[in-house]
Parts: structure tokens; C-alpha cells; sequence
């Protein structure tokens, strides 16, 4: 089985799933029982001043089939006092395995009450700092800062748009040593068509959507703070299978962070996705997941690629769907032959039409279409 042990800031763990902070992670029971269901790491419930108390319901799950490992939630922060955390739920962590982070939010102000206390418990070994604008995160990266050594992971969020990097920077030169990425997006709106009502509790009934919708923007974020800073990164966001792990890892992940799978799946999600990931190394032959970190960011473009692509068609593989001609928003295939997976078939392409989009080749199921010249 190949070899999924993670460090993160010099602690070694036994995978690389973290639980993210979350509904999860509410007390010491929910992270304890996270490490003995596979967990190589556990989030706490991000604490503030004020304990939270949720309107009703503040998850569910999307009403389309096309969203499927998708979650929305209105769901806030610790809904237990930060100092029962302090007194009670991180002094029973003690002896954990792996790495345990404890959540600190949202403004200097709580940070400057909250982090020396969760420090001086002597069970954390890192703090999530989380705020809701760039302007606060860096004020509350510093209160922190000032009040312990431990690794600080500053949790960006893409709501911010073109502030994320100057912001994760700023976060840096106050006293970050890494960053989780990303947090949940939003605000969405989801309403039952049946009754016109909105399905999720909460002033405007708009909440926050994680899960398998936002991996590919959470991967985007990951490659680019990992090319930009070089400093361990948590990818969050949609991973729900060891494909996915597979793909975060790829962009740069040093550790991977989860939700929404163990939320909708049950607990058990950490054993069986890791050894999941294990086999699927194993199947592509390495020896460990260290191999394939950072292994797509060389191939990254730098500038715009516009060279027109090559085609290869199969007869032999084509199933005669058609996809590709009647799919094609140009107009520019047609399918010359009439049975399926002979060499009869034939593709004639009108290249004064074709834009050399991709979607073709994208559709075909069977592979009988495919690029000469891409990857490139």
C-alpha cells in the first residue's frame, strides 16, 4: 500500500485528510472521533467572543441531480462558549494523534482574548485564523501572532476576488505561516420550485456552498498561492473522492482539507477514501502521495495558448452517437457512414467553421475522438 503519511509544520501524520472546521468538529466527542475514523488531522469549530446560536434548518443539500456532493449551510461558528473549549473540550484532546488546529474568529479583538488561552492549553498545535475581509484577517493574523509561536494557517475565502492574494500576502507578513483554501463561497439562493419557498433558515435565506461544486475554483486558488508563496497550503473545498485527493495533491496541497464528504457519506468516509487513494497510487505506480505533490503546476501555462488543435478519429471505438456533430455549436462536423465501429465511419471537419473549442472530444464517451496535439 503506498505510503499517504503527511507532515504539516513538522508533525507527521498518518493521512492527509484533515477535517475542516465545521459542523463535525462541534466539541472534543466530534474531533476524537474523527482520528479514530481515519483523520490524519481535526479543525475545532472556529471561536469566537460570542457563541453562535444557527437558525433553522441550516444545511441542505441542493435540489439538483447536477449538484450532486454539493452542500448549503447557514451554519455559523462555535456554538459553544470559547472558554468551555479552553476549560473543557481542548484539555480532553490531550494524546491526540496527528495534528490538531484550533479555528480563532473574526476580529483582532477576539483574537487578542481567545488565542493565548487556546495556546496555553498545550494541545494545539497549529491555529486557523478566519475572518470575513481582507482588512480583518491581517489584524487578526497579528493579534495572534503576538501571542503565540504556534504555525498560524490564514483561511482565505475566493469571495474576496481580486483582493485573495494581496490579502494572503498581507497575512503572511503579519505572522502566517501558511494558509487553508478556501472557505465555503457564497452567498446562493436556492428555492423549491414547488412551493416558491426558500429551503435554508437564515436572514434572506442565503447561504454558503461547499462540496463538490467549488473544487475546481479551491484547486485554482491552491496552484496559485503554492507557485506564489511556497508555503504549506490546506486545499479545502469539494474533495470527495480519492480522485479528487489525487487532483488537490497535484495542484500543491500539502494537506488535504474535508467537510462536506464525511458530513454527507458518515465518518467511515476517511478509512475507505484512504484506502482508496492508497490502491489508486499503487495502481499508477507510486510509492507514495509526496510523488505526485505539486506534479501539475510545471505544466501550467504562461501564456495564452491560441495554436489550432489536431484531431484523431477512431471508426473502430465510434459508437455512432452522433454527440459530436449534433453538440457542436459551430456546425463545423459531420459523420459520413452509418454503423457504429466500422471503417467505414468517417469525421469530416469544416475548419472554417471550427473555433477549436473542444467539446467534441469532450462528449465522446468511447474515445474515438481525441486531440493529436494536446496536451501541450
Amino acid at each position: 500500500m503506498a505510503d499517504l503519511t503527511t507532515t504539516l509544520f513538522g508533525i507527521t501524520m498518518p493521512s492527509p485528510f484533515i477535517l475542516a472546521s465545521g459542523p463535525l468538529s462541534y466539541d472534543a466527542t466530534g474531533l476524537w472521533e474523527a482520528y479514530r475514523a481515519g483523520a490524519g488531522g481535526v479543525t475545532t469549530k472556529t471561536l469566537r467572543l460570542e457563541h453562535a446560536i444557527n437558525p433553522t434548518p441550516h444545511m441542505v443539500v441542493p435540489r439538483s441531480s447536477n449538484l450532486r456532493g454539493t452542500l448549503f449551510n447557514t451554519e455559523k461558528w462555535a456554538d459553544l462558549p470559547w472558554q468551555q473549549w479552553v476549560e473543557q473540550e481542548l484539555p480532553a484532546m490531550q494524546g491526540h494523534p496527528g495534528v490538531l488546529i484550533a479555528s480563532i474568529g473574526h476580529t483582532p479583538a477576539e483574537g487578542e482574548v481567545i488565542a493565548g488561552p487556546v495556546a496555553a492549553t498545550g494541545v494545539v498545535n497549529a491555529i486557523e485564523c478566519v475572518a470575513y475581509t481582507k482588512d480583518t484577517i491581517v489584524g487578526l493574523v497579528r493579534t495572534v501572532r503576538e501571542r503565540t509561536d504556534l504555525p498560524i494557517l490564514a483561511k482565505l475565502t475566493f469571495n474576496w476576488g481580486d483582493d485573495l492574494y494581496p490579502a494572503a500576502e498581507a497575512a503572511l507578513d503579519a505572522g502566517a505561516d501558511g494558509f487553508t483554501a478556501i472557505d465555503s463561497i457564497g452567498p446562493t439562493l436556492q428555492i423549491d420550485i414547488e412551493t416558491g419557498q426558500p429551503t435554508i433558515g437564515g436572514v434572506g435565506n442565503k447561504a454558503w456552498m461547499s462540496g463538490a461544486a467549488i473544487r475546481p475554483v479551491a484547486q485554482a486558488v491552491v496552484a496559485e498561492l503554492v507557485a506564489r508563496f511556497g508555503v504549506p497550503v490546506i486545499g479545502t473545498g469539494g474533495i470527495i473522492q480519492a480522485e479528487d485527493a489525487v487532483e488537490m495533491t497535484m495542484v500543491g496541497a500539502t494537506a488535504l482539507g474535508v467537510c462536506t464528504a464525511p458530513l454527507l457519506r458518515g465518518l467511515e468516509w476517511f478509512g475507505k477514501t484512504h484506502a482508496k487513494l492508497s490502491a489508486w497510487l499503487d495502481a499508477h505506480g507510486y510509492a507514495r502521495l509526496s510523488e505526485v505533490r505539486g506534479a501539475a503546476l510545471p505544466h501550467l501555462h504562461a501564456v495564452e495558448d491560441t495554436q489550432p488543435l489536431v484531431f484523431a478519429f477512431d471508426p473502430m471505438k465510434c459508437t455512432k452517437c452522433d454527440l459530436c456533430v449534433v453538440l457542436c455549436p459551430y456546425d463545423a462536423r459531420t459523420m459520413a457512414g452509418d454503423r457504429p465501429k466500422s471503417p467505414d465511419l468517417k469525421q469530416i471537419l469544416d475548419e472554417q467553421r471550427c473555433r477549436y473549442c473542444g467539446l467534441c472530444v469532450e462528449v465522446c464517451k468511447p474515445a474515438a475522438l481525441t486531440y493529436g496535439n494536446w496536451p501541450r
